[in-house]
């Protein structure tokens, strides 16, 4: 029996991510694993346990790799508005164009697929979505510091509207749309969070008669 230690599984993670990320665990066969990553099966399955096993450990490192770069950078930004228009610009980038174009997010994916419903999926879900929420508030209390937003602006509910709106943006993006559209979705999606000068009102005195 060969020894499956002779193999690096970031390696490994990172051939089986780029096809799951593609195909979603559904339609991804065992097969299909074996010849991404030149493993037997019973080295995948002595190292991962099972098809959806390697899918969780796949996702995760795609959380780290992909998701958790970008959200780390939007927290820590200084530039409010612009650091969320900035992160959407990158989203919208990645998913237009390039070599990953029209495969969308694996997390927003998963979303999507049989796969949410597995307990351990779920929880990855969950905490991917608490940190983008988290970093999305993070940038609009940046906002509000540099008075970009209106007073009134409920800053919760702003980050839960804006974290939807990047999973939007991914759907869209693996269905076709352009990213000229999605770019305006966007600006559309933002124009209400953006203060508005107090109109100068004129003394009476200057009314035209």
């Amino acid at each position: 029996m060969p020894d499956i230690k002779h193999f690096n599984p970031d390696v490994v993670l990172d051939d089986a991510l780029e096809i799951f990320w593609r195909q979603g665990l559904p339609t991804t066969g065992i097969q299909a694993l074996v010849t991404a990553t030149g493993l037997s099966r019973s080295s995948l399955y002595a190292t991962f346990g099972s098809k959806d096993g390697l899918y969780a450990a796949a996702l995760e490192r795609y959380i780290a790799q992909h998701s958790a770069p970008a959200f780390a950078r939007l927290a820590a930004a200084d530039g409010g508005l612009t650091a969320i228009e900035e992160f959407f610009a990158g989203l919208i980038d990645v998913r237009c164009s390039g070599p990953v174009a029209g495969w969308g997010c694996m997390v927003t994916n998963a979303y999507a697929g049989p796969e949410c419903a597995d307990p351990g999926i779920r929880t990855l879900l969950e905490d991917h979505h608490t940190t983008l929420e988290r970093a999305m508030r993070a940038a609009l209390d940046s906002a509000a510091g540099l008075g970009q937003l209106p007073p009134s602006t409920d800053l919760d509910a702003a980050a839960s509207v804006l974290a939807t709106l990047a999973y939007g943006v991914n759907l869209r993006s693996r269905a076709g749309a352009d990213a000229r559209a999605l770019t305006d979705t966007v600006t559309a999606a933002l124009a209400p969070l953006r203060a508005h000068p107090t109109p100068h009102h004129r003394s009476p005195h200057h009314e035209p008669s």
